[in-house]
């Protein structure tokens, strides 16, 4: 199997399954034991904390510190981080309308927060993006010209992969004093993320997405911000996040991390030239291939296209049967046959939506993987085309 879907998730890199299996051998205990086995926990758990943070840009000494929230992953940080920072700036804020605003083009984990806020009474207000989605800061601007009680502007696209201005969305906010929260799931670990340097005062990270362990992710939150907790029962994290912390999964995202700061530049080169390698076998093999958000800036590893006339469902299908792994948008999307909101919101054809996959590479993607299945796609895509 060639596996070509590394946005839906990585296989774990050799050492950070290491590092996890040595803190398992350690026997590390509940860290908020205050017996000396705990303490041992708490001081591993906190000098992690620490180091992640740092690797993310966040402030960690001073009196201006950041926090880092531990979560299960990508999901629940989005959630906690839209829910949680609209819920409790509405609580100090009572003047606040009872109304959020998000991109066009968000995780369905984004989404959904948006869709149970309406639950509570508040309005969803949608920033639209241009045909490359990317979303118009001036419509920002004139939505944010009525109070609203958060903002949120992914980092990098999970479909297309196309990058936002977010550092320039964050500045509008600032000045409207509206808090602003970012997924940058698929960014952390592909290219360089500061979160001090962003401006934005939340940022959803997992660590799947990387080469890392499932089942566990985080929020960095802006020091002086708060977040209503989602779940309740513990004292852990400051109540932010109640629940006894796994040191190993811990641990692992921390060498996880230390991967991609150890050599970002090698990263980056490895999976644009994965990137590149594949689009130019396509664009030789399928003149008439359309390249979705092609003309943006974009993270180094995905690739979406589309081919008028050729059903996305039936292409992936075919490349399965060929022992090649993709998809066709969002993993947390793929028992569903509706076409890419993402897309859409872009503007794009209805026989670009149709046919649009997705293939995005990682660390172990090989270029004799690249050749091999891009000859496949482009058999595939003349078959299903009728111009074989």
């Amino acid at each position: 199997m060639i596996y070509l879907d590394h946005n839906s998730t990585t296989p774990i890199a050799p050492s950070v399954a290491k590092v996890i299996a040595e803190c398992y051998a350690a026997g590390f205990m509940n860290p908020a034991s205050q017996h000396q086995p705990g303490q041992r926990a708490r001081k591993k758990l906190e000098s992690c904390r620490c180091n992640i943070a740092q690797m993310l840009g966040a402030e960690t000494t001073g009196m201006r510190t950041d926090s880092l929230v531990f979560t299960s992953g990508g999901t629940e940080s989005d959630n906690l981080g839209v829910i949680g920072l609209a819920l409790s700036n509405l609580a100090a804020n009572p003047s606040v309308s009872k109304r959020i605003v998000l991109s066009a083009v968000e995780h369905p984990a984004v989404v959904q927060a948006g869709e149970y806020l309406k639950t509570l009474g508040f309005v969803v207000d949608v920033i639209p993006v241009d045909s490359n989605g990317v979303i118009l800061l001036k419509e920002l601007e004139s939505l944010l010209k009525t109070p609203a009680a958060a903002v949120s502007v992914m980092l990098a696209n999970n479909e297309t992969g196309v990058l936002q201005p977010v550092t320039q969305a964050a500045a509008i906010c600032r000045e409207r004093n509206v808090p602003i929260h970012t997924d940058a799931v698929q960014a952390v670990g592909k290219i360089p993320v500061d979160f001090g340097a962003l401006g934005v005062d939340a940022l959803t990270f997992t660590g799947h997405k990387l080469h890392g362990p499932r089942g566990i992710g985080g929020l960095l939150v802006r020091h002086g911000v708060t977040i209503q907790p989602l779940l309740f029962g513990g004292f852990q994290q400051m109540g932010t996040r109640p629940g006894t912390e796994d040191i190993a999964l811990v641990a692992g995202l921390e060498q996880t991390l230390r991967l991609f700061t150890d050599s970002p530049s090698t990263r980056f080169k490895h999976l644009l030239h994965m990137h590149d390698r594949m689009l130019a076998h396509l664009r030789k093999g399928i003149p008439n291939i359309v390249v979705n958000g092609g003309e943006a800036e974009k993270l180094p590893q995905t690739l979406n296209v589309s081919v008028p006339g050729v059903d996305r469902q039936a292409f992936l299908m075919a490349a399965d049967m060929n022992g090649i792994a993709i998809s066709t948008g969002s993993a947390c999307a793929s028992g569903s046959s509706e076409p890419s909101p993402v897309l859409l919101a872009m503007g794009a054809s209805e026989d670009t939506v149709l046919g649009a996959i997705r293939i995005s590479v990682g660390m172990t993607t090989t270029e004799a993987e690249i050749d091999l299945a891009a000859e496949q796609f482009v058999q595939i895509f003349r078959g299903l085309s009728g111009s074989a």
